[in-house]
């Protein structure tokens, strides 16, 4: 696909075999394909296709501007928005869960070094009944042998 079709290409099709071809672009060729796109007009077809390359995972990230972007496709009237519109509804969906299992990430993450902490307090607190256990013990032991 040459580089004027690449982004005049319109329909469900071509945006889905872009998102295909994006899935190629190291992090610099993304950052790349972003000021092109930026420099464009902003019709349907440019904004699905910049929600795409702003939320790609190799790229900047920034899935909540997407999924404004892909709102905003979703209400349109336009002809062109409409006819896009089923990608970006599956496009809205892959983000959604994308933050969601990423906020679930964190949270189990969190969880993790808490129970990593609480771990580390537990063992400590086992270590120092240990060795409470043993100078209890020394005396008697030593109590016993000097006895006999």
């Amino acid at each position: 696909m040459s580089q004027p079709e690449r982004y005049d290409a319109r329909g469900p099709l071509p945006v889905l075999a872009y998102y295909q071809m994006l899935g190629r672009l190291s992090a610099a060729d993304l950052a790349k394909e972003r000021s092109m796109l930026a420099s464009l007009p902003g019709s349907p077809n440019t904004q699905i296709r910049q929600a795409m390359v702003i939320a790609h995972p190799r790229g900047a990230q920034e899935t909540a501007k997407a999924m404004a972007m892909l709102e905003a496709l979703l209400k349109s009237g336009d002809t062109q928005a409409i006819e896009l519109q089923p990608v970006a509804r599956l496009l809205m969906d892959h983000y959604a869960e994308r933050l969601r299992l990423e906020s679930q990430i964190e949270r189990q993450g969190g969880q993790l070094k808490d129970s990593q902490r609480r771990v580390q307090e537990l063992q400590e607190k086992l270590d120092g009944l240990a060795d409470i256990e043993r100078t209890l013990r020394a005396p008697s032991r030593s109590g016993k042998g000097g006895g006999q």
